[in-house]
């Protein structure tokens, strides 16, 4: 639910709280090996005497570090709880839960893995030389949660003695966010750089970053006033001061924070709750910018600023708000960015490049994952949408390129990446499963794209998934529908359809429904089809159209399935498309999950086959496994294992086998087994055998009720992710979504049906 300022409502009570820290295994970290250790022969590779030989490589070669250790993944997160979140200084243990949670994060966005240390000493040469020693173990360090000055002294002495990136989040982390949101809001407001006037209050850490990165990326000096608890920082002022502040001072007369706000254009707030009054917000330039950043508190809320003014644009530290300023925008992806160029250190081109990648991000059509995190209210470029939310899933491929690419030209970086879309699709799959399993067929529909028809594009999801296609370079999207309800609906959700790649059809004027209706009447005339039947179908029903679209080569392949369920639309195209000839349609669903991928059939067509319709099947979905790049190892499923127990369905996979003998296909597959034995190893072994040479990544079901409650179970109690049912098996490409699909799961249909268009 959304109130009237447009807060999420939502709370944590503090029970809660230490429920979720102390449920089943204490804290939010364990450490899992990344290679086997089933076996006596595992161990020795792994520790000794295996280990030694990569020892002796890196002796050798401290950069293979990097190749043979999880050095290039891996950050430290530190501090000393001097300044833990805005709890103030409660020590290096207290702060461990934030540590734990930050290197969840890490992992969480942007599949960097991290360690949290807490370093038990308030000593800065203390602190300094504990770190600087364990530059070998890990590839950057993140601190945290460490008090200014302590932080300034801290982090620029590591950055000078260690030769890997060191990044305070709480100073930089912030100013990247903070300045990305800034550059829209003055976009929004039409101000620039070099004219508007800014107030900071709060002169610590991320106030000086903040202050610091702006000034780089342009901003005139003399129209920045900090101030600090004491009132405008202002150039001869000797109380308070230091050397951080100082270099900020500026020549004016005002002297508190009520006076330097007057006429001012943007205010930031580092500093505490309540600090912004009624008549300092009132006191402000037309169309203010505000950024209350003060945690867990504002220093004014969005609700007073309402009731105060109607022309403000509003960011602060809170996730309950839109234009949330949040430091997981920035780190993780940072930290992967300047990893995977093996960087000496993070720069300020760096940092502002990953400003600039997230401005931009924000002004870009927001995808269905983005409009979850709003309650289904999807936001867009706007007063109310400045900032990316953090559950964007755009964040991987954009802001880590952007870092990537800055460390290259500024000759920070060690390792060059020469393909940086390549790096873009990479980073998505890490994210992504499906990316990682599509990637390669997407490369493939880039190179020979093709016209695909979105059949319901009169729905907002449908629209954006078209959009998505054409924009990624996949070919034409055909949008099938009415005019006025299409161009309503974009109108609505500020949906451009105007742009290249994008065609707009209307089957009920088309020039095409004579030709249609033929077609589809010479099919159907002896099926109790009259002609006006099959001319009604072609104009008012959209999977008709569609699919006679694709017969008639008038497009290459069609998408559908968003508002009909799944047998319904499988029925309007087997009314237009035959199977291939010789060939059999089934349904097939993609299984990931840890890091295997298997195909599962039949999940669509077949309710009850027969023996031979399980040899078919079997044949269907080896030849869709390595058509997507895998060699089939196919198991035929049953409740039973090579005889035992006995049943019917188990004879019909018995038979199904023998089936398959007998065609000599070229493919491996055994049964009947069940499927722990399919898909463990150590299992399959007690049955020498059987004729798979490894775990199957094919597994054809005995009947489509265990097809359609395995995978649905496998989707629903998470760790994995399904994609399909695949429709394969027709004579024209189509693929069908489930009812209700995301703007990205039709994407992927789409993308799908196009690389099976192509043979």
């Amino acid at each position: 639910m959304n109130d009237k300022t447009g807060r999420i409502k939502a709370s944590v009570t503090e029970q809660e709280a230490l429920d979720f820290h102390a449920r089943g295994r204490p804290g939010k970290l364990e450490i899992n090996p990344t290679k086997p250790m089933a076996t006596q022969r595992d161990l020795s590779l792994a520790y000794s005497p295996g280990v030694a030989v990569p020892v002796k490589a890196i002796a050798a070669d401290p950069a293979t570090a990097y190749d043979y250790t999880a050095r290039g993944n891996m950050v430290a997160v530190i501090s000393n709880g001097t300044a833990i979140l805005g709890l103030g200084n409660l020590g290096a243990l207290a702060s461990k839960p934030v540590m734990e949670g930050k290197a969840v994060l890490f992992k969480r966005f942007a599949d960097v893995d991290s360690i949290d240390l807490e370093v038990a000493t308030e000593d800065v040469d203390e602190f300094i030389n504990c770190v600087r020693f364990l530059g070998p173990s890990f590839g950057g360090i993140n601190l945290e949660d460490i008090k200014a000055p302590d932080c300034f002294i801290i982090e620029q002495k590591l950055r000078e003695i260690m030769d890997i990136p060191v990044f305070h989040d709480d100073q930089h982390g912030t100013a990247i966010i903070a300045a990305a949101g800034l550059i829209n809001a003055l976009e929004l407001t039409g101000r620039d750089f070099k004219t508007t006037k800014l107030v900071c209050n709060g002169a610590g850490a991320a106030a000086i970053a903040c202050i610091e990165l702006i000034k780089a990326m342009g901003f005139a000096p003399e129209n920045i006033t900090l101030c600090d608890t004491k009132g405008v920082i202002w150039q001869g002022r000797t109380e308070g001061m230091n050397q951080w502040k100082s270099a900020h001072a500026v020549k004016t007369d005002n002297r508190t924070l009520a006076e330097a706000m007057k006429g001012a254009d943007v205010v930031f707030g580092l500093s505490q709750k309540g600090a912004f009054t009624d008549d300092m917000i009132r006191s402000m330039a037309p169309k203010p910018i505000i950024f209350a950043m003060a945690n867990p508190d504002p220093e004014i809320t969005p609700e007073a600023v309402a009731e105060i003014r109607s022309d403000a644009i509003m960011a602060t530290g809170r996730s309950d708000y839109p234009n949330q300023v949040n430091n997981v925008l920035g780190f993780p992806y940072i930290f992967r960015g300047a990893l995977d160029v093996r960087a000496s250190t993070i720069n300020d081109a760096m940092k502002i490049a990953a400003v600039r990648a997230l401005a931009e991000l924000a002004r870009e059509d927001v995808p269905d994952d983005v409009a979850a995190a709003y309650q289904g209210n999807r936001p867009r470029f706007g007063p109310r949408y400045i900032i990316p939310v953090p559950f964007d899933p755009r964040l991987i491929s954009a802001i880590p390129v952007a870092v990537a690419r800055a460390a290259m030209e500024t000759g920070v970086a060690r390792r060059d990446i020469a393909d940086l879309d390549a790096y873009a699709r990479e980073l998505s799959a890490r994210r992504d499963p499906i990316a990682s399993t599509l990637q390669r067929l997407y490369e493939r529909v880039r190179a020979n794209p093709k016209r695909v028809v979105f059949a319901e594009a009169e729905e907002e999801q449908v629209m954006r998934a078209a959009i998505s296609y054409a924009n990624q370079g996949l070919g034409t999207a055909i949008l099938l529908g009415r005019d006025e309800p299409m161009h309503a609906t974009a109108e609505k959700h500020g949906i451009d359809l105007n742009r290249p790649g994008i065609e707009v059809v209307n089957a009920r004027i088309s020039d095409r429904v004579d030709a249609y209706t033929d077609f589809l009447y010479s099919r159907l005339q002896r099926k109790g089809y009259l002609y006006r039947d099959c001319q009604r179908l072609v104009k008012t029903d959209r999977n008709h159209f569609a699919a006679c679209m694709v017969a008639l080569g008038d497009a290459d392949a069609m998408v559908t399935g968003t508002t009909r369920n799944y047998s319904t639309a499988f029925e309007d195209i087997r009314r237009c498309i035959d199977p291939k000839p010789g060939r059999r349609v089934i349904g097939v669903s993609l299984a990931l999950a840890r890091g295997r991928t298997v195909f599962v059939a039949d999940t669509a067509v077949h309710d009850m086959p027969t023996a031979e319709e399980l040899a078919d099947i079997a044949e269907e979905a080896a030849r869709t496994a390595r058509r997507m790049g895998y060699e089939p190892r196919v198991a035929m499923l049953a409740y039973s294992t090579f005889g035992h127990p006995t049943g019917e369905r188990s004879e019909r996979v018995r038979e199904a086998v023998k089936i398959l003998d007998r065609r000599h296909v070229d493919f491996e597959y055994d049964g009947e087994m069940g499927a722990d034995v399919a898909l463990n190893h150590e299992r399959m072994e007690q049955y020498p055998f059987c004729r798979l040479s490894g775990t199957a990544n094919v597994l054809v079901m005995p009947a489509i009720h265990s097809a359609s409650i395995s995978t649905k179970m496998l989707q629903e109690l998470g760790g994995s992710t399904v994609v399909g049912p695949l429709l394969v098996g027709l004579d024209k490409s189509v693929q069908i979504t489930q009812m209700g699909a995301k703007d990205s799961d039709i994407v992927n249909m789409a993308a799908i049906a196009a690389y099976n268009a192509g043979g």
